[in-house]
């Protein structure tokens, strides 16, 4: 079995393929035609660079899988046709936020889109099962309470996944999920890459951003109770004041954050890569959960999936692939050859169904 340099996402209608040299889109419109876009983008964790350490690498996946996320979120808003933008007159305090951050209204939007995504994940994962702990067990010495707050965590993530799972939209999210699964699977497998035999594969995919999202709350349960006993009983570290005592464990879970989610990201890499009974009880609890984040997709789903997915590869010369788009290039962005050579590629094709 061969693996697969590319991971992705679902996207609004379609499929995000990351590779290491850039980002591949497909979205299928409402008049049946696919839409596909690439654009150079590599990861700031290359060998060999600081970024690109163990632990560190983690934390930088971990950031650009959030950025990244929500652009192309509404990139594929607008390339199903649903520009949020267009046609709208900027008002005054849009028009005051582009001229203080130097930037166009989309950027901002994308910005602030992401500083509140990066809040409610704080507010939901950290503050709230800290603070049902702390109103149970009290701001004293207590193992328990740290035990408690790292389930209730767990607990909380996947409720969130069940109330996603009952909305329509997110149904039909999760299942271009799975076709993105599918298709990785079906390429993995060394079968020939076509809908019919991707449907034949697995929705559940051992690298899955689903799998680290849970590495990252459990882990989270050892490394904040460790710190916890440590500053209790080994440093005897104790504030009288209840909201201080409050706000300061609060304060060491987000600085240790990126530490969880850089060790979360080295155990994933580790189970991904190997295949024992050790490593199938790691990855088994996210599995299971991919079970609520994936769903069967149809065949053209996959064809939206496969779409992408070649462009990432860059095997464009596919004889499935060619069969299916008729391939063209977008006009290349005015400017010197060298900012042409560093600016994004834009490759856009349609098909008809």
């Amino acid at each position: 079995m061969r693996k697969c340099a590319v991971g992705g996402q679902a996207v609004m209608e379609g499929v995000m393929m990351k590779s290491d040299e850039g980002i591949a889109m497909a979205v299928r419109r409402a008049d049946g035609k696919i839409v596909t876009s690439y654009k150079k983008q590599r990861s700031k964790a290359q060998k060999g660079t600081f970024w690109g350490l163990p632990i560190v690498r983690g934390c930088v996946a971990f950031v650009e899988s959030l950025s990244t996320g929500i652009k192309t979120t509404t990139d594929s808003a607008n390339m199903y046709g649903e520009d949020m933008f267009a046609d709208e007159e900027p008002t005054k305090f849009k028009k005051w936020l582009a001229k203080a951050f130097g930037k166009n209204i989309e950027d901002v939007v994308i910005g602030v889109a992401f500083v509140l995504g990066i809040a409610l994940a704080i507010g939901l994962f950290l503050f709230l099962p800290q603070l049902i702990s702390s109103l149970i067990f009290g701001e004293g010495k207590s193992l328990w309470r740290s035990l408690v707050e790292g389930v209730l965590r767990v607990g909380i993530y996947i409720g969130y996944l069940f109330a996603c799972s009952s909305i329509k939209e997110m149904k039909r999210l999760f299942m271009y999920h799975g076709a993105e699964h599918k298709t990785i699977a079906c390429y993995e497998a060394e079968d020939e890459l076509t809908p019919e035999n991707a449907m034949k594969h697995t929705r559940l995919h051992p690298r899955c951003g689903t799998n680290y999202l849970f590495l990252v709350m459990a882990i989270s349960i050892l490394v904040l109770t460790c710190i916890d006993v440590v500053m209790q009983y080994v440093l005897n570290f104790n504030i009288e004041n209840n909201v201080l005592a409050f706000l300061f464990r609060f304060g060491i879970r987000i600085i240790f954050l990126p530490l969880i989610a850089g060790i979360s990201y080295e155990v994933l890499r580790g189970a991904a890569k190997h295949d024992n009974w050790f490593t199938k009880i790691v990855r088994a609890p996210g599995m299971g959960l991919q079970l609520i984040t994936t769903k069967e997709p149809t065949a053209d789903m996959i064809e939206v999936a496969m779409a992408a997915f070649y462009i990432a590869m860059g095997e464009r010369s596919c004889e499935y692939y060619n069969s299916k788009l008729n391939e063209s290039e977008a006009e290349p962005e005015q400017g010197t050859e060298a900012e042409k050579d560093s600016d994004a590629e834009q490759v856009s094709a349609e098909v008809k169904e």
